[in-house]
């Protein structure tokens, strides 16, 4: 039977070595709609100019579409529309908070936390920053499962911890972190809160209210939007407080020869000439996904991800990372006893399986578990038990490619 959603993803029509093309690598990035790609195409055909600068029709229908997907966003998100930044990822987006907020109100003898889950995005900034300030980095830590224990929130997260930054879904084992648990103490100790959604604004509703953080980050092209846009959301108290990332144009309110004064909110952290295409591309993912439903969207990956996990486990000399407990966002971590994760990646290639093999920008954690690299199978809406079962098949001749018996 044809599947209405996966037919809306012109690339996922495609063959490869003559075979249908399996797309399991959507915590990478995912692929784009028809109607993404049709909202792009008409911006850049009809409305293209530059946002905030013609005073011309042309112009003002730029400055419209930048503006309107800026509002659909805040829609998403429950927010406030001054409260949301267009930036190119959630990596600019964190590195924009590590430097305007980290620099600023960190000092020597602080304790920032993170958690060993962290992609390198929500890490390697923190890390800078401490260097740079002087202040502590602590990691909240995982047992073997991928799962952070409530003790390790109540014995890390203390008074002298000014920021805590953590995922809402690990991006190698697909785990949903404790987030209320978490932000709750951070907020007890005075901590500012830091929720890293790259990974699950394509699965989870957001909403920054019942989040309850003070800052919130996700890219746009893993959430059906085309590369190059992403999103830093902020309470409003604290973005006015903060110095801008970058300057030059259209972020100022007047220069003069030796000073200037800033735009307000957001256009303060807005420097330069933006991705407005890429703005409402977004724009038309959300619309997308809302036509959807995340109640659909939760169903049919939940069940998707359930036939993976259970497929792997079956399998002979297949190891399972994390655990299929709790709540899950459509990510499974494994590796082929004997065969290197990239050996194991090659190989389903050959049968247009696309899975992910590495580190996945998270080594501290793989270190953590004692890994160097492992394979991910990650999927999305789209993604439905037959790619799985394509998945398996091609499974059971990695080993035998490699010469072993089984």
């Amino acid at each position: 039977m044809t599947d209405t959603i996966k037919t809306q993803f012109p690339l996922l029509q495609q063959k490869q070595n003559g075979k249908p093309l399996v797309y399991l690598d959507s915590g990478a990035t995912t692929q784009r709609p028809q109607a993404v790609l049709d909202a792009v195409k008409h911006f850049y055909e009809q409305d293209n100019a530059n946002p905030h600068r013609g005073a011309y029709e042309l112009g003002e229908r730029a400055t419209a579409a930048y503006e309107g997907a800026r509002a659909q966003v805040a829609s998403f998100l429950n927010a406030q529309k001054e409260e949301v930044i267009f930036t190119r990822n959630a990596t600019e987006s964190l590195n924009l908070l590590a430097y305007s907020w980290g620099l600023h109100n960190l000092k020597a003898g602080d304790k920032v936390v993170v958690s060993i889950l962290e992609h390198h995005s929500n890490l390697i900034p923190w890390q800078q920053v401490c260097h740079a300030v002087g202040a502590e980095l602590i990691f909240l830590y995982t047992g073997q499962d991928g799962v952070i224990p409530d003790e390790e929130i109540e014995k890390k997260i203390t008074k002298g911890v000014k920021l805590v930054a953590c995922t809402h879904v690990s991006n190698v084992l697909g785990l949903v972190s404790p987030v209320e648990k978490i932000a709750a103490r951070a907020h007890e100790v005075g901590a500012v809160m830091v929720l890293d959604c790259a990974q699950s604004a394509p699965h989870l509703k957001l909403d920054v209210q019942k989040l309850n953080v003070d800052f919130l980050a996700f890219s746009g092209h893993k959430l059906y939007a085309p590369l190059g846009i992403g999103v830093l959301w902020g309470r409003r108290e604290l973005l006015e407080a903060m110095p801008p990332f970058l300057t030059g144009g259209d972020m100022i309110d007047s220069v003069r020869e030796q000073d200037a004064t800033w735009a307000p909110l957001p256009q303060k952290f807005e420097a330069g000439t933006q991705n407005a295409g890429g703005a409402v591309g977004l724009a038309a993912a959300i619309r997308w996904i809302q036509s959807i439903g995340y109640e659909t969207i939760e169903k049919r990956e939940n069940d998707v991800y359930r036939y993976l996990w259970d497929e792997l486990a079956k399998m002979p000399h297949i190891t399972l990372y994390g655990t299929p407990e709790g709540q899950h966002c459509g990510a499974v971590a494994f590796n082929v006893e004997g065969v290197h994760p990239h050996d194991v990646s090659t190989i389903l290639d050959a049968d247009a399986v696309c899975v992910r093999a590495g580190h996945h920008c998270a080594q501290p954690l793989l270190t953590h578990l004692g890994l160097r690299a492992c394979c991910r199978a990650s999927i999305a809406v789209y993604n439905t038990r037959e790619d799985v079962d394509a998945l398996a098949n091609s499974l059971q001749k990695v080993r035998k490619w490699l010469g072993y018996g089984t």
